[in-house]
């Protein structure tokens, strides 16, 4: 019998890449997902594809969308801090409104969603908080100050949140990828072989070149590292940041 049957499971961003790799790999271990982001007609797509996974539409950055998407969820026992977004630009030509509109997401929205469970799970005999950063928290990045800023800051809250609560049962650690085959990574191709002339072999190459293994990191690995991190075996693991990156860091 699996350990986690019957836990629930809110994954922010779960419709596609690293989230519904999560919720697949969490509905393996009889957990109950629920699939929260902006875009509701493919969180139902996805959701359709998973054993007692459901979709709710929630805008992180909205507190109102937050506090609804969180009473419709009902009691959660996993978060799994997933949305985020990036964009490429030279630091002098970032405006303001662009920056913002990073922290926003990756951020302000993880403070949001986990403000909404954080009551809850200090009560509980279980509870894990698991936030999906990047190796950009771990180090710098050039052409992507605001991305770097913003998960250098999720790794500081992970380690500041599983020492506040570590007297509780909750748990919170954040999990750092490399460049992951996902779709924001086939943005980040696109986006060098619009700006620099360069065939796809080329633009893939540029960002292999940053994992020693010189591959992309799959999906399926990222999701097998939160699986881990929800194992109440794991419960004595808090405050880490979790490199997956072939040895980059």
């Amino acid at each position: 019998m699996n350990v986690l049957a019957g836990r629930r499971a809110v994954i922010t961003g779960g419709g596609t890449g690293i989230g519904l790799a999560c919720a697949r790999r969490l509905a393996a271990e009889g957990v109950e997902t629920v699939l929260m982001g902006r875009d509701l007609d493919r969180l139902r797509e996805a959701a359709g594809g998973i054993e007692a996974a459901s979709a709710i539409r929630c805008d992180v950055t909205d507190d109102d969308s937050v506090k609804a998407a969180f009473e419709a969820a009902g009691a959660v026992d996993i978060l799994v801090n997933n949305a985020g977004i990036v964009s490429a630009a030279a630091f002098h030509r970032t405006s303001m409104a662009d920056w913002q509109r990073i922290q926003a997401v990756n951020v302000e929205g993880l403070v949001r969603c986990s403000q909404a469970v954080v009551g809850s799970m200090t009560r509980a005999d279980y509870a894990r908080i698991i936030n999906i950063a990047s190796i950009a928290g771990l180090r710098g990045g050039a052409y992507v100050a605001p991305y770097v800023a913003s998960k250098h800051a999720v790794v500081g809250l992970t380690k500041s949140l599983s020492l506040e609560y570590a007297q509780t049962r909750m748990t919170v650690n954040a999990v750092c990828p490399g460049y992951v085959e996902t779709e924001i990574v086939e943005n980040s191709i696109a986006n060098i072989m619009e700006k620099t002339g360069r065939t796809r072999d080329q633009a893939l190459a540029e960002l292999t070149k940053t994992n020693p293994q010189g591959r992309l990191i799959q999906v399926e690995e990222v999701a097998e590292a939160v699986a881990w991190l929800c194992s109440p075996l794991s419960g004595s693991v808090s405050g880490q940041a979790i490199a997956i990156s072939g040895g980059a860091v």
